[in-house]
């Protein structure tokens, strides 16, 4: 999106802010990551600390430029993951909001331009059976629920969500 985005007036302003010590204003921009991006998706990202194949898949995300940010007043503050080879579908594998920045809009934000850049009539999603708050953003955002695949997370099954993708033809939802 040139020009970058701004939240509806009716938003209230952000808080806390990203980084100790800045002010925060409503400034959102995204952009594909690049390498030098790695260590403030590190940073925001809740597995990667602890587990070194998720720092494995962010290379692997930014390096085949499926790996788009949520700039945040200039500060890389969440990302999406988006893919155009499930079953010849886009599919949404990962969205992640830096905890500090949680439950202020951004992950709709995220999750609206992530829907943009489809390019294939359909769109899926998956997330774990306990995110109640990823089901209900996908629920406001026109997702349905599409299947569950067991075995990934013992005790919380995967579900799968559809929605029609804005590619190929396809009107915007």
């Amino acid at each position: 999106m040139p020009g970058g985005w701004r939240p509806p007036r009716s938003w209230p302003t952000l808080a806390p802010p990203p980084h100790p010590g800045t002010s925060v204003g409503n400034t959102v921009q995204f952009r594909l990551a690049h390498a030098g991006d790695l260590p403030a998706l590190i940073d925001i990202d809740s597995v990667a600390a602890h587990d070194r194949r998720r720092v494995e898949l962010l290379q692997h995300w930014v390096a085949a430029r499926s790996c788009h940010l949520l700039l945040l007043d200039g500060h890389v503050v969440a990302y999406g993951v988006l893919h155009h080879h499930f079953f010849d579908s886009d599919f949404i594998e990962m969205l992640m909001v830096g905890a500090h920045v949680r439950r202020r809009g951004l992950g709709e934000a995220l999750l609206q331009h992530l829907v943009s850049r489809c390019e294939r009539p359909r769109l899926f999603t998956s997330t774990n059976r306990s995110n109640q708050p990823m089901h209900a953003l996908l629920a406001r955002n026109g997702f349905i629920a599409s299947g569950q695949i067991d075995n990934l997370d013992p005790g919380d099954p995967e579900q799968v969500f559809f929605r029609p993708g804005v590619g190929a033809d396809q009107p915007a939802m």
